[in-house]
């Protein structure tokens, strides 16, 4: 499998947040970190670079071929734990960058196997030839609210406070990631992406057009839907397939 990326600023927000990485690990296994950061002019920027590159760097490190899943999990975790400490202690040593922190996806896949770890808001999602399948869920105020039905699935996507997360790498000492792993079925898409294309594109026009493009154009093919729907934020899109 292969991993194509892209990230845009969007038609609004002046400087581009998010972040993300594509890298090989073997002949057989990838990984992807996809970051969307948050707090001040400066701190976005650099809690999500601070997340991509300790995650990334203590996954090249540690990963070896026929790794157990068990110790991928473990792996994947202890890469998200110690990009949480980092950024929450350059918060704590400069006051410029209080409040700072990211959400974060990070994800490797050997063969068709996925393990998959995420904090926040941004998404992971698998596309079939029928459908497209979040398979990540949202830590959010408004996926809160609709899981205890206060709120339909309708009213979540234009609530006032659809941005507030209630998880992110770096605003606390520690933080909770969520864990699963996926067989990626043959002809199955991975898309990982930042919720500057999910609020602006539906779930049903991803699915339209991961179906309809080449798998190097899609990227660039989801962020202009994106930014033609208003591009209201950062946009980062990657697929592997």
């Amino acid at each position: 499998m292969r991993a194509y990326g892209k990230t845009d600023v969007g038609r609004v927000r002046e400087n581009n947040q998010d972040a993300f990485i594509c890298g090989r690990l073997s002949e057989d296994a990838l990984f992807v970190v996809v970051c969307d950061g948050m707090g001040g002019a400066n701190g976005g920027n650099v809690a999500s670079a601070m997340a991509v590159k300790v995650i990334s760097d203590r996954i090249m490190e540690v990963y070896r071929e026929g790794l157990a899943q068990s110790s991928v999990r473990n792996l994947l975790e202890s890469a998200i734990a110690a990009a949480n400490v980092e950024i929450y202690d350059a918060a704590m040593a400069d006051r410029e960058l209080r409040g700072m922190g990211t959400t974060v996806v990070a994800a490797i896949i050997c063969g068709r196997q996925l393990a998959l770890a995420h904090v926040g808001d941004s998404r992971a999602y698998l596309i079939g030839l029928e459908k497209i399948e979040q398979i990540t869920r949202d830590h959010s105020i408004v996926q809160a609210m609709v899981e205890r039905g206060q709120l339909t699935q309708d009213e979540a996507k234009n609530h006032p406070r659809k941005h507030f997360i209630t998880r992110a790498l770096g605003v606390e000492e520690t933080v909770e990631c969520d864990y699963g792993e996926w067989e990626i079925p043959e002809g199955n898409r991975l898309l990982i992406c930042t919720d500057g294309l999910t609020n602006m594109v539906e779930p049903e026009e991803i699915y339209a057009l991961v179906q309809s493009e080449e798998e190097t154009q899609i990227p660039d093919r989801l962020i202009h839907a994106a930014n033609m729907a208003g591009g209201s934020d950062n946009i980062t899109a990657v697929l592997v397939a």
